[in-house]
């Protein structure tokens, strides 16, 4: 019969080894470290109509090339489908709700990112280039477009006097920074030149150039905010995970927590983005925003204790 073999180790490497496998069940669990940072504020700039590879990285984009450098990029990220309506309710809502054109008369019923927002207690306000204000439901107006905007389509909010006058003129965001008095939640939609809609790439970073330094000088940006600049959808049929999609779009994530120069790999869609934001402050999952097969882009970000 052979002597029990036994072996001793120094206090030391015993809580080495403990700590350990510690780090690797949190790691399992789902970590703090790979959790969507809970943002103090949410910026969302929307343009338009470009494909990724020609705007990450392009001499006609030379500012959002700098941004590049500096922060978090998804470089696998696409446009649920065409055109761009459908895709904005995807970004407010998680699903389209069999919406194929731009219509303008076609109200829509169902749960939405501002109730989950006012449910929770986050304040929120839509700038809107070339908006009218009080409450317009016009289809244009001066660089305006009603299918760029998707709170104007929720009839939770255009049937609500107090929702609606939350839709303002984007010339008013730079008062709210200045007097540190934006919302928890900013949705920025540009006018139908400075999105690219209607005008070149260099004339949309242009724009860029000027209204992403006022909001980065914020306190509401620098206190852990975070501004996601993302296109609607590109020009071509390609989508998420090997589905038809949008095209395949970029999206920058700008804040003190991003990864500086990261590119993610993550497969992701506009679904993504919204469930990203409704995890940052555990709002629940609106609609394909809950599937499973809906990544989180939490990888952008560095990460902070909850």
């Amino acid at each position: 019969m052979m002597p029990k073999l036994q072996v001793s180790f120094p206090a030391q490497i015993v809580i080495v080894i403990v700590l350990l496998m510690g780090a690797m069940v949190l790691t399992h669990a789902g970590a703090p470290a790979n959790a969507v940072p809970p943002f103090s504020h949410i910026f969302l700039i929307v343009l338009e109509n470009r494909e990724a590879n020609t705007i990450i990285d392009s001499p006609e984009a030379p500012y959002l090339a700098t941004l590049a450098s500096r922060y978090a990029v998804a470089d696998r990220y696409y446009g649920v489908t065409h055109p761009s309506l459908p895709n904005y309710l995807a970004l407010t809502a998680g699903d389209t709700f069999g919406i194929t054109t731009n219509c303008t008369d076609c109200p829509i019923d169902a749960p939405n990112l501002v109730d989950q927002l006012e449910e929770h207690g986050k304040s929120w306000k839509a700038y809107l280039e070339g908006f009218p204000g009080n409450c317009f439901t016009g289809a244009w107006a001066d660089g305006y477009a009603k299918k760029h905007n998707p709170f104007m389509y929720y009839t939770s909010i255009t049937k609500s006097s107090e929702r609606c006058t939350r839709q303002v003129p984007l010339s008013q965001l730079q008062h709210d920074l200045v007097e540190d008095s934006a919302p928890d939640f900013v949705w920025i939609t540009p006018n139908m030149c400075h999105s690219m809609h209607d005008c070149l790439t260099r004339e949309g970073d242009e724009w860029l150039r000027v209204i992403v330094p006022q909001i980065r000088a914020s306190r509401a940006w620098a206190n852990q905010g975070v501004l996601f600049i993302v296109w609607d959808e590109g020009t071509t049929g390609a989508g998420c995970c090997g589905q038809l999609g949008g095209g395949r779009v970029a999206l920058f994530a700008i804040s003190p927590l991003s990864k500086p120069g990261y590119r993610s790999m993550t497969p992701s869609s506009h679904y993504s983005l919204i469930r990203t934001i409704e995890d940052a402050w555990a709002l629940g999952h609106l609609h394909h925003a809950a599937d499973s097969t809906t990544s989180v882009l939490a990888d952008l970000f560095i990460g902070t204790p909850r």
